[in-house]
Formats: structure tokens, C-alpha cells, sequence
């Protein structure tokens, strides 16, 4: 199936993003650290112009350590971006994203000329919680839902930063289909867009040619065929997934599946690098 989502109210926010630009000094886009491309908005590069811009690689404690690492340099590759790898709820985290917002704007951040930062992502990056931790209060709203922010906001943070917060936004066609089917994996489309068990086979594919160790350790699989079907109904079959007759419910197996793998329950996983991006794009 192809998958292609763009609610109404983004076309909206897409607008609304290019009147705020020109109050702008520095761009924040949080993305996925488990798929930094995919989970990048190819219209926030067009819109920061040239402007610095501080790319979050965001639940990191979920990602392969060793792809974030390699998504940092690709990304600092580009001139007047920064990349770091953060979980949105730590402190520490966002001391670090405040020192580099000074760095790159070094002319403003004093009394009465507060560096304007834009906060920008897709849903379920995690930008409402990064916003609320900056803040060290409950301002933005979070939910595990797509498109829970719907209007902006600006914040003083009171110590020379203003920040605006802006909606949740996905490009209006999702025409890389690859990269459509990555951000299903990872939970940033929502549920009444997707077939769960399309999904899932996507996932168990990606699994068993990345990661098999994995799906060895929590499930106890231990051979592995080219039959996607295969192996969530060996897992529907080991956690009870079954309907009259002993059958397996391939929707439940699916939905446990995808949600044990993105709890982190199946480990840290990143399901693209810079490098399987280069051999796609050579493959065409």
C-alpha cells in the first residue's frame, strides 16, 4: 500500500511557518535518532534560508549508538548546522542546546534582543516534551498521538532565548515510500493511516536483515525465512495473539510487535544510516 497523510491543518501550519521566518535567528528541528532523514521535513531546510540550524537527533536512548554517531557527522557536513544527539526530558541535554543557540548567534542574547529560536518536527518527535523542558514547566501538550500541537506559542525562557513553538508538520506527499514506511515503524504516523500488518511485515524484514540477534534474544526465534508473515506469527503464537482455533491474530501480533519495538524493548535500533541511504539512492 502506499501511504500519503497531510490533514488539513499542516497545509495551514506550512503557511503560518513562512510568516513567522523573518523573526527567526535560529532554527531547532527535532528529529528521530532512530531515522534522522526520514523524520526530517525536507521544507524546513527551504524556509531556515540562511540560517544557522541545530539538528536534534532526539530518543536517543533508543537509536544504535553507532549510526547516531554517524548521522552527527553527515549532518555537520552542511554549512551552519550542528547535530546532537539528545533525549528531550534531560536537563543536561537541553543546557547543551542553549550554549550552542549563544555560539551561533553571538550577536543577540542580551537585555532586550533575545535570540529568536523556531522549534520545528513532525509528530511524535518528541518537540512538545524538548519545549517543556526547556521551559521547566508544563507548557507545550504531549501525547503519543500525531499533531497534538496545533497553534504557536511563543516562550521566554528568561535567560536571553525566546522560543517559538510551531506545529507538528509532514511534507504533503509522502512519495519516498521507504521513508513513509520508517516513520509508520517508529509511531509518527498515525494509527487510522496505516495497516498495522502491512507495518509490521515492513518492521519484521527490517529486523531479520539488520538486527536478528534481537529478535533471537526476546523471542526466541532462531531460524528465519523471507516470509515476513512467518516470523509475526511465530511471535503472535508466543505471546497468546490467538482467536478460536488456535489461530493467530496477525493485526494483534503486528501491533505487539511494533510496539515492543518501539519501547526499546528489542533494543537500540536505528532503522536507516547515512551509508543504506547511498545505496538506495544508487539502486534508484
Amino acid at each position: 500500500m502506499n501511504l500519503n497523510w497531510f490533514p488539513g491543518h499542516m497545509f495551514k501550519s506550512h503557511q503560518l511557518l513562512i510568516e513567522m521566518m523573518p523573526k527567526v535567528d535560529v532554527m531547532i528541528e527535532v528529529l528521530d535518532a532512530r531515522l534522522p532523514h526520514s523524520s526530517a521535513n525536507p521544507m524546513f531546510s527551504e524556509l531556515r534560508a540562511h540560517r544557522p540550524c541545530i539538528k536534534l537527533l532526539n530518543k536517543n536512548d533508543l537509536a544504535d549508538p553507532v549510526a547516531t554517531k554517524a548521522w552527527v557527522t553527515f549532518f555537520e557536513q552542511e554549512n551552519g548546522v550542528r547535530a546532537l544527539p539528545i533525549e528531550a526530558t534531560q536537563k543536561r541535554d537541553v543546557d547543551r542546546i542553549l550554549k550552542l543557540c549563544r555560539l551561533l548567534v553571538p550577536n543577540r542574547g542580551k537585555m532586550g534582543q533575545a535570540i529568536r529560536a523556531l522549534v520545528v518536527g513532525i509528530p511524535n518527535v518528541g518537540k512538545s516534551t524538548l519545549i517543556n523542558t526547556m521551559a521547566g514547566k508544563k507548557i507545550a501538550r504531549t501525547g503519543d498521538r500525531p499533531a497534538v500541537t496545533t497553534c504557536p506559542q511563543q516562550i521566554e525562557l528568561r535567560n536571553g532565548i525566546r522560543l517559538f513553538d510551531s506545529p507538528g508538520l509532514l511534507w504533503p506527499n509522502l512519495e519516498y515510500q521507504l521513508g513513509a514506511y520508517r516513520l509508520a515503524t517508529s509511531g509518527a504516523i498515525g494509527e487510522a493511516a496505516i495497516d498495522p500488518v502491512d507495518i509490521g511485515r515492513f518492521a519484521a524484514e527490517f529486523m531479520v536483515a539488520n538486527y536478528p540477534e534481537r529478535l533471537t534474544e526476546r523471542y526466541k526465534v532462531t531460524e528465519f525465512t523471507d516470509n515476513p508473515d512467518q516470523l509475526l506469527e511465530e511471535i503472535g503464537k508466543k505471546r497468546g495473539c490467538l482467536v478460536s482455533g488456535g489461530t493467530v491474530d496477525m493485526t494483534r501480533a503486528a501491533e505487539l510487535f511494533l510496539r515492543e519495538m518501539r519501547s526499546g524493548m528489542l533494543g537500540q535500533i536505528s532503522l536507516e544510516t547515512p551509508e543504506s541511504l547511498e545505496q538506495e539512492k544508487d539502486r534508484g
